[in-house]
């Protein structure tokens, strides 16, 4: 892909990404948790399939399973987990552990597809983690947030291999499409399970709610899948660790959150990761033909 495009994409997506905090942040006022998020990719599932619906769609059972297990992981267990673990540690907190996530693709990439990364790669990620955890504060205790917290990075970057692995047997509007659909439902009901579900209709809540099924979701997650389902997770992935920057940043512009010293500190180390994740990336290509199976 021609470098100038893939960092419009890269930087879009991630944009998106980090606006959907502030906005949901918002949207929480008038929508419980579980119900916003569930309502989020419901819709954006709902419209994407009105949208696809003329496009090669999957004739085997096992390719709408695949689709069911990316949405399961990508959407319900990663959103499920992050909102369940704001009951009881900070929105930060949770953002730390949930975007270490491309720490856990590159280990998950080397111990089950066999992709070899070098030093300056695994350094990169943790520097840029590092960058993560200073940007969005110090201080973490260990407790069932936590627990969730890293379920949610954990459910992301096993989402992020099922796409790399499965992703070329599907329209990648389908895929997206399908994944929502299936994983907003799934939030539906844990809405009625975990929470009790409350909602105020108003224009700023009904305005919240198709940004967030719309541009926040539909468009991120097709430039997302894109990117996952052209190059290599561990070097995608990398990058969103701006996601959280752009959050940051969308707090002090919309909710007019303060920003402090150490976010620009950890936006330097951010950006440095990225450099070192993809200085002179290689990887092994007897492996990569073989993440097409």
């Amino acid at each position: 892909m021609n470098p100038f495009l893939f960092g419009v994409l890269v930087v879009t997506t991630t944009a998106l990404m980090g606006s959907s905090f502030a906005v949901g942040k918002i949207g929480l006022d008038y929508v419980s948790p579980l119900l916003l998020v569930g309502l989020r990719f419901t819709i954006a599932g709902i419209l994407m399939a009105l949208f696809v619906w003329k496009k090669p769609l999957p004739n085997q059972l096992q390719d709408w399973l695949r689709i069911f297990t990316i949405g399961l992981f990508q959407t319900t267990g990663v959103m499920g987990c992050i909102f369940l673990s704001l009951r009881t540690i900070t929105a930060g907190e949770s953002s730390i552990l949930t975007f270490s996530n491309p720490l856990l693709v590159v280990i998950f990439s080397t111990l089950f597809l066999g992709i070899r990364y070098h030093f300056f790669h695994w350094m990169g990620v943790i520097i840029g983690f590092t960058g993560v955890f200073i940007t969005l504060g110090f201080h973490l205790q260990l407790e069932i947030g936590v627990i969730l917290g890293l379920g949610s990075a954990i459910s992301w970057s096993i989402g992020t291999l099922l796409i790399k692995k499965w992703g070329v047997r599907f329209n990648i509007w389908v895929l997206t499409a399908y994944q929502m659909l299936f994983g907003g439902i799934l939030l539906l009901l844990m809405s009625f399970t975990f929470e009790n579900p409350t909602i105020t209709v108003t224009s700023t809540s009904v305005s919240i709610i198709l940004w967030l099924a719309i541009m926040a979701s539909i468009v991120q997650f097709a430039i997302w899948f894109y990117l996952i389902n052209t190059g290599d997770p561990g070097k995608t992935s990398a990058f969103l660790f701006l996601a959280p920057f752009f959050g940051v940043l969308t707090g002090w512009v919309i909710l007019k959150e303060v920003v402090e010293w150490f976010v620009y500190g950890g936006a330097l180390l951010i950006f440095l990761g990225i450099f070192l994740v993809n200085w002179t990336f290689t990887k092994d290509k007897k492996i990569e033909q073989s993440l097409g199976a």
